[in-house]
C-alpha cells in the first residue's frame, strides 16, 4: 500500500495541502464524469458509424501512451510540476471548443486526438504531487483521491439527466465547463518543487530496469493490463447500447455511477481483504469475474439485472488492481517503484487502445454480442496471470508474500 508515516523532512506543508488536492482531483474527474459515458452517445448523433465511433475514442488513448510520458519528463525538469497543470487545462479547453466548429469525421479525430495529448498529463500530475504530500508529510493519499471518484460519480448522474432533457447536444458544453473549473482550480495547486524521485511518466522515457523484466512479472503485468483492457467496449459503447434499448438518461447514469461506486467501496475495504485473502486469490477473482462479466452483458437483463453487473466492476478492476499494485511493492525495490507504475500504466494505456478499436469493428458487426470479443480478451488474461503463477521464483503464501524483492 502507498505509505502514510512521514519521512524526517523539516520544511512544512502547504496550506490546506489535502483539500487543496482533493479539488484538483475533482475537476478532471468531473469532465471524465461527463466524457466517458456520454461522448460517445454524442458520437453517435453525428450519423457516425460504430466503427468510426471507435477509431475517435482509440487514437487518443495511443497519443497519451506517447505525450504523458513527456510531459510528465517537463513537468520534472521545469522545477514546479503546477505550472504544467495550467497549460493542459488551457489546452483542453480550446480543443473541447474546436469541437464546437466542425462535426466532420476527420475533424473530429484530430481535434480529440490533440485534446487526448494535451488533457493526458493533468491527472498523473496531480498524483505525483498528491505522492510527494504523502512521502513528505504523511498525509493519507486515500482521503484525497476519494473524492475525485466522488465527483465523477456526481457528474455522471448529473449527466444522465441532463442527457434525458437535452440528447447528446449537452455533451460538449458540459465538457468545457469541466475544462474551465479545471482551470480555475490550478490556480490553487500546492507549490512543492522538484520532485526528489522521477515520476511515474517519467520513467517510461527510458529502459525498464532489471526487476521489471523478469518473465513471471511481465506475464502477470500483461494478463493484468489485458483484463483492464477487456473493459473496452463498455466504455466505448455500453451508453449507446443502454439508450437503444430505451433506458433514460438518469438510468444510464446509475448504471456508471454504480460501477464507480462499487470500486470505491472495494478500495475502502481493501486493507481487510488484504488480511483474509492472498493477493494471487484477488488478482485471479478480479480475471475469472472479468471473463464472466462479458459474457453475461449480451444477455437480456433489464435494468436492474445489469445494475448488479455494473457492481461486478469492484472486482474486475478494483480488487484486481489493488491486488496487482500490493504484488508490485512486494516484488520490486522501492528505487524502481515508479519504473514498475510507468510500465503498468504504458501496458494499460496500449491495450485500452487496441482495444477501443477493435470494439468499433465488432460492435458495428454483431451489436451487444460484440461483448463476447472481450471476454476472450479477459481469459488471455486469466491465461497469462496463471502462467506468471507458474513461473514465480516462490510459490507465494497466505496474504502473497514472496521472498523475491529484487
Amino acid at each position: 500500500m502507498i505509505p502514510s508515516s512521514p519521512p524526517p523532512f523539516v520544511e512544512e506543508a502547504p496550506a490546506y495541502f489535502v483539500p487543496r488536492i482533493a479539488l484538483l482531483f475533482c475537476a478532471p474527474l468531473v469532465v471524465n464524469g461527463f466524457a466517458m459515458p456520454y461522448f460517445p452517445v454524442w458520437l453517435s448523433t453525428l450519423s457516425l458509424s460504430d466503427f468510426e465511433i471507435g477509431i475517435i475514442l482509440a487514437v487518443p488513448m495511443f497519443v497519451r501512451v506517447i505525450t504523458a510520458p513527456l510531459v510528465g519528463l517537463l513537468a520534472d525538469r521545469i522545477g514546479e510540476r503546477a505550472e504544467v497543470l495550467i497549460w493542459s487545462a488551457v489546452l483542453s479547453l480550446l480543443t473541447a471548443l474546436a469541437l464546437f466548429v466542425s462535426h466532420s469525421f476527420w475533424f473530429v479525430l484530430i481535434v480529440y486526438a490533440l485534446q487526448g495529448g494535451v488533457y493526458s498529463p493533468y491527472v498523473p500530475i496531480v498524483e505525483a504531487i498528491a505522492l510527494t504530500g504523502v512521502r513528505r508529510w504523511g498525509f493519507d493519499y486515500a482521503i484525497m483521491r476519494v473524492w475525485g471518484s466522488v465527483a465523477f460519480i456526481g457528474a455522471t448522474m448529473l449527466g444522465g439527466v441532463m442527457i434525458g432533457l437535452y440528447g447528446g447536444s449537452m455533451v460538449l458544453p458540459a465538457m468545457a465547463g469541466g475544462f474551465v473549473l479545471m482551470i480555475l482550480l490550478t490556480f490553487i495547486a500546492p507549490r512543492v518543487g522538484r520532485p526528489r524521485r522521477p515520476s511515474t511518466l517519467t520513467t517510461l522515457t527510458g529502459p525498464p530496469p532489471k526487476a521489471l523484466r523478469k518473465l513471471d512479472l511481465q506475464l502477470l503485468l500483461i494478463g493484468v493490463t489485458l483484463v483492464n483492457g477487456s473493459h473496452a467496449m463498455l466504455f466505448a459503447f455500453s451508453a449507446i447500447y443502454w439508450q437503444h434499448i430505451g433506458f433514460s438518461g438518469t438510468q444510464i447514469g446509475l448504471l456508471w455511477s454504480a460501477g464507480v461506486a462499487a470500486e470505491v467501496a472495494m478500495f475502502f475495504c481493501a486493507r481487510m481483504i488484504i488480511r483474509r485473502f492472498s493477493l494471487w486469490t484477488m488478482i485471479f477473482s478480479g480475471c475469472g469475474l472479468a471473463v464472466v462479466r462479458w459474457i453475461i452483458f449480451p444477455m437480456d437483463l433489464g435494468f436492474w439485472g445489469y445494475f448488479a453487473l455494473q457492481c461486478f466492476h469492484a472486482f474486475t478492476y478494483a480488487i484486481m488492481h489493488t491486488g496487482m499494485q500490493n504484488m508490485l511493492v512486494r516484488r520490486v525495490p522501492e528505487e524502481q517503484e515508479s519504473s514498475a507504475q510507468g510500465l503498468y500504466f504504458f501496458y494499460t494505456g496500449v491495450f485500452s487502445a487496441i482495444f477501443t478499436f477493435t470494439s468499433g469493428y465488432f460492435y458495428t458487426s454483431f451489436g451487444v454480442h460484440g461483448f463476447y470479443s472481450m471476454s476472450v480478451v479477459a481469459f488471455i488474461g486469466c491465461c497469462s496471470v496463471f502462467a506468471a503463477w507458474c513461473l514465480q521464483p516462490q510459490r507465494a503464501g497466505r496474504g502473497g508474500k514472496t521472498s523475491d524483492a529484487s
